[in-house]
């Protein structure tokens, strides 16, 4: 098992062009994170957050990204948790499990923009329901 690794963080306006090691840099302007992969590929990961996709959570002095950061499209496969500013290295998983997982992923997405649809046509509604009393 791999030990794990401290992270430090910094929030920015925007992504900077070239990231340094070791840090997650996070827009909340953009709703994004990104960093260097954790296992020392190179590779730059971009986490959107948003609540379908990662979470982000700042308690003062860390921060934490839930759920795990998978990089199963890249030659590493590197998967991590980033808690607490640390790497907590996660087990492998299949190419089954991964593409379970990426199924299940889509589903929540589509369930959330219906939901949202859903919420907007109510206010629409509303507001239409309003505007006919208020003209009668």
């Amino acid at each position: 098992m791999k030990t794990s690794l401290a992270f430090k963080h910094e929030f920015v306006d925007a992504i900077p062009e070239r990231l340094a090691d070791r840090t997650l840099y996070i827009s909340i302007f953009y709703a994004t994170a990104a960093h260097k992969c954790a296992c020392g590929c190179g590779s730059e990961i971009v986490t959107p957050i948003s609540p379908t996709d990662w979470k982000l959570i700042f308690d003062g002095q860390s921060v934490s990204l839930h759920p795990s950061i998978g990089n199963w499209s890249l030659p590493c496969r590197a998967h991590y948790f980033i808690k607490n500013g640390q790497i907590i290295w996660a087990e492998s998983w299949s190419q089954t499990r991964v593409e379970a997982a990426r199924k299940y992923d889509l589903k929540v997405k589509d369930n959330h923009k219906s939901d949202t649809t859903n919420e907007l046509s109510s206010e629409q509604n509303w507001l239409m329901r309003l505007l006919k009393k208020l003209t009668n």
